[in-house]
């Protein structure tokens, strides 16, 4: 713990563990730190990073005019995969934000970062802690994988409980909009709130709105049953010489949970094409949807039967 602070209270960066996945850290207020993470990510500066905090307290230290049913939603959800876009207030370099006036802010369920956070004495910003666009890290040794060197600290606090990014919501338009599904499915959400949340009208504003993203080496082709995706394998024989059937439709939490280890065990194991089954979309199977998806960018998916 006392050397993660003083490598963050230094300008340096530490990979931190949460729930969700593992995390590329920086204090906020420090220009410097977190223009290394973009630098160490090949991160476009223009897209904004998450701000961590350590409890609810900490929220006015980074957004202002904030929506009553932001706050509600906070209570309730935090410290859990939930992020909140919120007006940014002074106290936030736009370095932070990707230029704009919002600030997309969350409370990890991991008791370790919580209390770097409250020793470090500030905010952390931290995306995924992997190179831009690649599958995020759900392990510390992921996190070696593809950071190497270019980060300052490790923190291993074992697997990621949820393996999936946390769920955006934005608050700073009226009525707020899901940005991006995540560990908390939309429909507690509205449930928790009384009225349903509006999806994104497709501009990008946070982290994880891209189309090509969370992407592996290998081929991802999606399909929507077990029976496609055995029929997909057998026709790809001639064109594939590893192809790999990925369906946890069954256990939807260890689906999320093992994804981002599935999508780099594939790469791992040289597999050429693989073939994912899509879960409903709804629920937790929303989130896995949306990261298989972006995984695949412009490959194949087969049409519903």
């Amino acid at each position: 713990m006392n050397l993660a602070v003083q490598i963050l209270a230094n300008g340096g960066l530490v990979a931190i563990p949460t729930e969700t996945v593992y995390g590329l850290g920086a204090a906020i207020n420090n220009e410097v730190a977190v223009a290394k993470i973009f630098t160490v990510k090949g991160r476009p500066h223009n897209h904004p990073l998450i701000v961590h905090l350590a409890h609810l307290e900490q929220l006015h230290l980074v957004a202002h005019n904030i929506h009553p049913d932001a706050v509600r939603l906070a209570h309730a959800c935090w410290p859990g995969p939930l992020t909140l876009l919120l007006q940014r207030n002074e106290n936030v370099s736009m370095s932070v934000t990707g230029g704009r006036d919002t600030v997309a802010v969350r409370i990890p369920d991991n008791a370790f970062t919580r209390q770097l956070i409250v020793n470090l004495g500030s905010p952390i910003a931290a995306p995924s802690a992997n190179r831009f666009g690649k599958v995020s890290p759900t392990t510390a040794q992921h996190v070696c994988d593809d950071l190497q060197n270019d980060v300052d600290l490790i923190v291993d606090d074992g697997a990621s409980s949820i393996g999936v990014e946390s769920t955006i919501v934005d608050f700073s338009v009226s009525p707020p909009q899901l940005l991006r599904p995540g560990g908390i499915p939309i429909e507690d959400i509205e449930q928790i709130l009384g009225y349903t949340i509006r999806d994104t009208d497709g501009i990008s504003r946070a982290s994880g709105m891209l189309q090509n993203h969370y992407q592996p080496s290998c081929n991802v082709l999606l399909v929507h049953t077990d029976k496609e995706a055995q029929q997909l394998k057998v026709s790809l024989v001639s064109q594939y010489q590893l192809v790999r059937i990925l369906n946890r439709c069954d256990n939807l939490p260890l689906y999320a949970t093992l994804l981002y280890s599935d999508l780099r065990q594939a790469d791992a194991d040289q597999i050429q094409a693989l073939i994912a089954v899509l879960p409903e979309n709804k629920g937790l199977g929303a989130a896995i949807r949306d990261r298989l998806t972006k995984a695949a960018g412009s490959g194949t998916t087969l049409p519903a039967s």
